[in-house]
């Protein structure tokens, strides 16, 4: 993805990888290298992480049960209400995009637990994004965003690749129209923006309504989507019961060891914490693809080997977390696949065989596969019942908090 070059040269500040912000750069293959010469061909790259050691600010209080710890903040955006509450404000503004027809909420709705219902998202330009929109509950533990992107180690260096972006064109605001987009927010009549950026920023030298503010601000709003109030997290606190058929779903989650990439507490393999100082990062390729069944991906959506260039990593992708995921589809990184109960059993059967069209091959014998992802001989009532369970991880609270909502809507009532 490429960003227009002002834009990047102004956000320079926004970018590192060191320090809380996002800890030291990942060496791959545990080499200490980082270079791609430290990556054997055929091996699939590994990413270690090492972080500082971290105190959570005590002036945040997340309200976390007990089998959730706080997330990690960077030390240079710390929490506080009144960034919340800008950010609240610009993650649903549509005049923070080129033309001001697109807000972060336009591909990102809270009643999808922030996904958007569709295979891939539409920028402002009509252009379709290759990549399905992931949900944002808990994105505050992510250890990398994006589908498959290392570099991306913060919501802070992340959130600039959607609004600057230019492959492809998501929210379209360039060096062409970046002060105005500025301008347009300073002179809203509806949000007295001005106000709300002194307060979020009360150290801040000179006009505190900056782009550098702006998505410091949308980070401390999304670092807030904890979503660990579904049944199952009251099943675990033993304030609610799961049924026999869930129960069966649980141990057929485990017993075919979906668990071994969707682990607790996030249902993950990405969880980094307050209290994390290290973390392996893997990227996975899952059989969806084996295009001429030569092993690849479609074209321009090749997963982590996009970055690395180590042919290894092709259709390797993160694995998404399964919280809220009844209600994220469609599913996989390109919105291919319509239906939870078909993820399941493309999962549960050792990857997919495209049967016809451009992207004909049978993924199961896809050479870049995970060995997790086998066929795992489930049953139509296993399946039934892994469904069962996976319903349990749905958070309603979360889906419906007033929190996260858009104030624009409050306002037009």
């Amino acid at each position: 993805m490429t960003m227009a070059l002002g834009v990047v040269a102004a956000l320079a500040v926004l970018g590192g990888c060191g320090g809380s912000s996002g800890g030291s750069p990942p060496a791959q293959n545990g080499s200490g290298s980082g270079g791609q010469n430290a990556t054997p061909r055929g091996t699939p790259t590994v990413f270690n992480w090492n972080y500082p050691a971290y105190t959570a600010p005590d002036a945040w209080v997340w309200n976390l049960p007990p089998h959730m710890p706080p997330p990690r903040v960077p030390a240079d955006n710390p929490m506080n209400e009144a960034k919340v509450a800008l950010g609240r404000y610009l993650f649903y503004d549509k005049r923070m995009s080129g033309d001001g027809t697109l807000s972060c909420g336009g591909c990102h709705e809270q009643a999808r637990a922030f996904a958007d219902g569709k295979d891939r998202p539409t920028g402002i330009t009509g252009q379709k994004h290759p990549r399905n929109a992931m949900g944002l509950g808990n994105v505050a533990y992510h250890a990398t965003q994006t589908w498959a992107n290392p570099s991306l180690l913060t919501l802070e260096r992340q959130i600039p690749n959607p609004v600057f972006g230019t492959e492809p064109v998501e929210m379209g605001v360039n060096d062409g129209n970046v002060d105005q987009v500025m301008k347009r927010l300073a002179g809203a009549k509806d949000v007295d923006y001005a106000t709300r950026f002194a307060q979020a920023f009360p150290d801040a030298q000179g006009d505190p309504i900056t782009w550098e503010h702006a998505l410091k601000a949308i980070s401390a709003f999304e670092r807030t989507f904890i979503t660990a109030d579904s049944r199952y997290d009251r099943y675990l606190q033993g304030r609610d019961t799961l049924s026999a058929q869930e129960l069966h779903g649980k141990q057929v989650f485990e017993q075919a060891q979906c668990s071994a990439c969707h682990a607790a507490p996030n249902f993950d393999d990405q969880f980094m914490s307050a209290q994390t100082t290290s973390l392996v990062v893997r990227y996975h390729n899952i059989g969806l693809y084996n295009l001429e069944g030569r092993g690849a991906y479609p074209k321009d959506n090749s997963g982590a080997e996009e970055i690395t260039g180590n042919p290894a990593d092709m259709g390797a992708f993160r694995v998404p977390s399964l919280r809220n995921v009844a209600v994220t589809g469609p599913y996989m990184h390109d919105g291919s696949v319509a239906t939870l109960e078909e993820a399941v059993r493309i999962m549960a059967g050792g990857g997919r065989n495209v049967e016809s069209g451009r992207n004909k091959g049978d993924g199961r014998a896809n050479p870049f596969k995970d060995p997790l992802v086998q066929d795992r001989g489930l049953s139509d009532q296993d399946v039934a019942d892994l469904l069962a369970f996976l319903h349990t991880l749905t958070d309603e609270r979360f889906l419906k908090d007033p929190a996260f909502s858009d104030p624009f809507a409050t306002q037009k009532q």
